[in-house]
């Protein structure tokens, strides 16, 4: 049975009373305006000062004195700024190193030019510790370094873990409202029955599932403006690239992530089904696309297929954006497959969705 056709203004003000709902449901409930808006900015602060700039990590290590007492090994160490140096006994020692305490252990020899090193090669902080504690051992010996070295610091914004996190964080959130607010919206009016009397109105399905996607763009604005603007000004996450190149490839994000959320509701019945198809579509994304770490440490065989997915092309396009300043043109491949994404699911979830 084909649907009524009805008259323009009908349709113009049935868009405009839609969207408007979307917005209402929204704000009366606050675990949504948590998860939207407080969650991000709270995982962004605990982030961004667990791994802010503190410098490198001073080493831990051991030196057993009880073998060869008056040893200069422990004065060699100690002129070193770079190590924490403790001394224990032959036991203690032991047991300090067994229980990671201490990185390495530095057992003096008998004679004055010999020192025994005793760590786990599989640990990469006793590697380093290996070759801290045996420069200030030759150094301390009377080592000359042939060539003399200087060195300059210089911390630039961009570089640092936390400028790392924050578009990836912003596209993580653009990712979960679209898709939870969406899905979870339709299925809990399925539920209860509000579908099946929309089914007697001129309304289509198409004006139904439009009026989530409009009622994203209002909230995608404050979600940008929220997380980006706590990262500059708390952290002073650069923003390097234009503001409306930034605003277009969040819009895209929202508008393509809100298909997959009318796509994971086109047919579930309960929330707890919804939840399960939501959780079955971002959890690879959320461990495979960057947010918290690159993409690029897992293994070149499966890179294909992590540079498709539409979260790994949100978060290259916003970080070659905020932290390089790439224009438009440049994280347009980046855009095409999150509009391919979008498009494709909207179809899906048109095709698929049922009133009841």
């Amino acid at each position: 049975m084909s649907e009524p056709r009805v008259r323009r203004p009908f349709r113009n003000r049935a868009m405009v009373q839609l969207t408007l709902v979307r917005f209402r449901e929204f704000i009366r409930e606050p675990e949504a305006v948590f998860w939207t808006f407080i969650f991000p900015i709270l995982l962004a602060a605990g982030l961004g000062l667990a791994f802010r700039q503190r410098g490198p990590e001073k080493v831990q290590v051991g030196v057993v004195t009880t073998l060869a007492p008056g040893a200069p090994v422990l004065d060699w160490l100690r002129k070193d700024s770079s190590l924490v140096v403790q001394t224990f006994d032959d036991s203690a020692g032991a047991r300090a190193l067994r229980t990671g305490k201490v990185a390495l252990l530095v057992v003096p020899g008998t004679a004055k030019d010999s020192v025994h090193f005793v760590y786990d090669r599989t640990r990469s902080d006793a590697v380093n510790a290996r070759v801290l504690v045996d420069r200030a051992v030759q150094t301390g010996a009377g080592r000359v370094d042939p060539v003399r070295a200087t060195e300059s610091y210089i911390t630039e914004a961009g570089s640092r873990y936390i400028d790392f996190l924050i578009p990836g964080l912003l596209g993580m959130n653009l990712m979960g409202s679209s898709i939870w607010s969406l899905g979870f919206a339709i299925v809990t009016a399925r539920s209860k029955k509000l579908l099946k009397r929309l089914m007697a109105t001129p309304m289509s399905r198409v004006q139904y599932l439009l009026s989530f996607l409009w009622s994203r763009l209002f909230f995608l604005v404050l979600e940008v403006v929220t997380l980006l603007g706590f990262g500059h000004f708390a952290f002073g996450v650069p923003l390097r690239g234009s503001l409306i190149t930034l605003f277009l490839i969040s819009l895209l994000a929202a508008v393509s992530f809100g298909g997959l959320g009318l796509l994971t509701a086109s047919r579930a019945r309960t929330t707890e089904a919804v939840s399960g198809i939501a959780n079955f579509i971002m959890l690879p994304m959320w461990i495979f696309s960057g947010v918290f770490f690159s993409s690029a440490n897992f293994p070149r065989a499966v890179q294909p297929f992590i540079r498709l997915l539409p979260l790994t092309a949100v978060n290259d396009a916003l970080r070659a954006n905020m932290l390089e300043g790439a224009s438009f043109a440049t994280v347009t491949p980046q855009l095409l497959i999150v509009i391919v994404w979008g498009v494709v699911a909207f179809f899906a979830a048109l095709k698929l969705f049922r009133w009841r």
